[in-house]
């Protein structure tokens, strides 16, 4: 019954308030230091070990801690410490400093015009290494345009990757794809698209085709913050939960897209690696600046699909050190100095830091080794460049857009090809 029923006086409903959309905002802009507080890191060693073959359900803290090693001396703590040779932690520190080295490089060499376009993995080299070094040499990478050190630890020749960078008579891609657009099947790298997230859709269905086979290679697909928000991701998760497929779905969450903050793409009100658990996938958040995380962690993935216990996502925690590309000046849009403030520290640093604790490298060998890779990758630029270069030459002829397509050219084709004399 009404209050005016009542004997009371009739009361009028408030004026609702004006709705308002939320855009997140980044915790720093140009001359404003980044808090980096809300990346939520958990102290190394802290983060518990599930069982390979435990259930989403039962490990779903496991997408909201982070899973860190290494802690600030070079100590490895905690039930996430692989049982590794340094030897092997020897190599991929090397393929870490050959990408950092060969990135530097190809970065000058496209200030120069001698290529159009290039984009480094400064700051995530631990990722793409340590996952490709626990790898089996014939699994599946469908990586993005930062995974360079794939190839690197896969000793991909140098001289083929800035052939192809060079687009010149020696680009074994003959000058289909942009500049670190590589295609490298021998070395389990599936050839990469410039679309985003479409790596995602391949992985799955590569994974599937895999396990229908009865074959025993799995596949590891690759993703960035940003395109977490595309609709390919979200089918790939679908279709690799429903199948289990025998895929690892990595999320390289490195804080930016190309010019936009990871909470546009929703890492504001969650994490990524969340965003597999709605979907009843084993999900992990790692510390991807951690080499022996990052290790462990993809040992553990690759036994779950392995032993045909279904998909993992991984969120790891990183930080895009340089632009976007060389298109791109990211001091319009952040801090200049976010990736020397970055808590998670600098991947190559880090490791060297560990391998001195263990008395297996010193700051001596370190600078050695950066010399000989150095002058590795000089060589390499040396020789590549004398096939040409975007700026000097020589340009594919133009009757190769009309080969490798169809066994036996269709006759459209032969015909359009004599009216272009070439």
């Amino acid at each position: 019954m009404s209050s005016k029923a009542n004997g009371g006086a009739a009361r009028t409903a408030p004026e609702p308030r004006p709705l308002s959309l939320h855009v997140p905002e980044p915790t720093g802009r140009p001359g404003h230091d980044t808090d980096f507080s809300y990346l939520h890191l958990s102290p190394p060693g802290e983060v518990r070990r599930p069982k390979v073959d435990a259930s989403a359900k039962k490990m779903s803290d496991l997408a909201f801690t982070l899973i860190r090693v290494l802690d600030d001396e070079g100590k490895a703590l905690g039930p996430w410490a692989p049982q590794v040779e340094p030897a092997l932690l020897l190599r991929g520190l090397r393929a870490m400093i050959k990408t950092r080295i060969f990135d530097a490089r190809m970065l000058v060499a496209q200030r120069q015009k001698k290529l159009s376009f290039y984009m480094q993995s400064l700051g995530e080299e631990a990722i793409s290494v340590a996952h490709a070094l626990a790898l089996r040499d014939d699994d599946m990478c469908f990586p993005t345009y930062r995974q360079q050190g794939l190839l690197m630890a896969r000793d991909v020749p140098l001289v083929e990757l800035m052939c192809q960078a060079f687009s010149n008579e020696r680009d074994p891609l003959k000058g289909r794809q942009m500049p670190v657009l590589y295609s490298v099947r021998r070395a389990g790298f599936f050839s990469l698209s410039g679309n985003l997230a479409t790596q995602y859709i391949q992985a799955v269905g590569w994974a599937m085709a895999s396990a229908i086979k009865g074959d025993t290679k799995i596949a590891s697909g690759w993703i960035g913050d940003g395109s977490t928000a595309e609709a390919d991701f979200h089918n790939a998760l679908t279709f690799a939960a429903v199948y289990r497929a025998p895929v690892i779905l990595n999320v390289v969450n490195n804080q930016w897209a190309i010019s936009t903050f990871q909470g546009i793409a929703g890492g504001e009100a969650t994490t990524f690696a969340a965003r597999g658990l709605g979907n009843g996938i084993a999900s992990l958040r790692v510390d991807g600046n951690d080499f022996l995380a990052v290790y462990a962690a993809s040992q553990w993935a690759i036994e779950r699909a392995r032993s045909n216990l279904g998909p993992t996502l991984i969120e790891w925690v990183t930080y895009r050190g340089g632009g976007h590309s060389t298109s791109d000046d990211p001091s319009k849009y952040r801090p200049s100095d976010d990736w020397e403030r970055f808590p998670l520290g600098d991947p190559i640093m880090r490791l060297k830091r560990h391998l001195i604790h263990l008395g297996a490298w010193s700051e001596k060998q370190h600078s050695k080794a950066g010399e000989e890779i150095e002058a590795e990758v000089r060589a390499a630029q040396k020789e590549a460049e004398s096939y040409g270069t975007l700026a000097t030459g020589p340009i594919p002829s133009a009757a190769t857009m009309f080969e490798d397509v169809f066994k036996d050219m269709p006759e459209h084709l032969r015909r359009q090809r004599q009216q272009s004399g070439v």
